[in-house]
Order: structure tokens, then sequence, then C-alpha cells
């Protein structure tokens, strides 16, 4: 059996619209998904990585500087970006610390982003992460198939390539 998903219009800020998934039949979005896992395990962790999404939708732009590239050959990239001294910080109990938790997404351009989902990374490569390892991948099919309606033109920009869409029947197959 193939597996499937649709395409979700998430939020847009100024610059940057965001978009996710709903696996199968799954009402809910990847993305919603991983709000709802982390906001009780990892509140701080998900609050910075939701920080940086206003920042980057409203100030910046999704420019490739923001995104962090997990694996050589891969289009998935993940959240939060590469910080000072090349650490994710964020501020727990007034201290800085490094921000382990991923999000994988798919940049499309500087003004489109898919938000997918991620977890605690443990290990040096996501691949070899037992955390983290299945939403990379996942992530990684989904980008593969994401490019491939794009491709096809199953997926459109609309004139300035701010938004997307598709028709509400569309099916992407990964």
């Amino acid at each position: 059996m193939d597996n499937f998903a649709q395409i979700k219009p998430l939020f847009k800020y100024k610059t940057v619209a965001y978009y996710s998934v709903c696996l199968g039949d799954n009402e809910k979005t990847l993305y919603q998904e991983f709000v709802e896992k982390h906001t009780f395990e990892n509140k701080n962790k998900l609050y910075h990585i939701q920080k940086w999404l206003k920042i980057i939708g409203e100030k910046y732009g999704a420019q490739n500087r923001f995104f962090r590239n997990e694996a050589k050959n891969a289009d998935t990239s993940a959240l939060p970006p590469i910080g000072t001294d090349r650490k994710p910080y964020y501020v727990e109990y007034g201290k800085k610390k490094a921000n382990n938790l991923r999000l994988y997404c798919l940049r499309a351009n500087s003004n489109v982003v898919f938000l997918f989902s991620g977890d605690i990374k443990t290990k040096q490569k996501a691949q070899d992460c037992p955390n983290v390892k299945s939403h990379f991948i996942l992530a990684n099919n989904l980008t593969k198939a994401i490019d491939n309606a794009f491709r096809e033109k199953e997926i459109i920009w609309n004139e300035n390539c701010t938004l997307i869409s598709c028709s509400e029947e569309f099916i992407l197959y990964y």
C-alpha cells in the first residue's frame, strides 16, 4: 500500500508562509503533532524553535543560513539554526543551553517552508539517532515527493512565488 499525505497551510508571516502535511487519514499535521508532543516534554526548546519560525517569517525570510543541513545529499533541513559557537542556544532558568530538539523541514524557497516533525537528537548524525531517525527519513521522503510534485506542476507557485496551491483532492504519495 502506498503512503500518502495531504498538504495543509499552517500560518503566514510577513515574508514566509508555512505548510505541513497530514499523513493518511490523519486530521492533524505532522507539525501539529510535533507541537503537541513537545509542549510539555520540551516546552522551552519548542518555544525556541517557534520563536525562530516567527523571526524568519517576519524579519528575514527563509534564508539558507537559518536552516541546518543534517546530512550530505539530503534536501531536508532542520531547525533551530546553528547559533553562537555553532550551537543552537535557548535560555532555560536564566542559562544558555544547547537546543537538541530538531524540527525537520523543507525550505522550498525564501518564502515557503514545509514543517514536518522531529524529536530530541542524541547522536551526531540524524541517521544514527533512535529518536530522530524515523522523523528524518520521513521528512526526506516527503521532501522528494514535494519536489517531484513541483516538477510535475501538481503543486504550483503563485505569481510572485510567495504561496503555493494545489487542488483540494491532490494526494502526495511518498
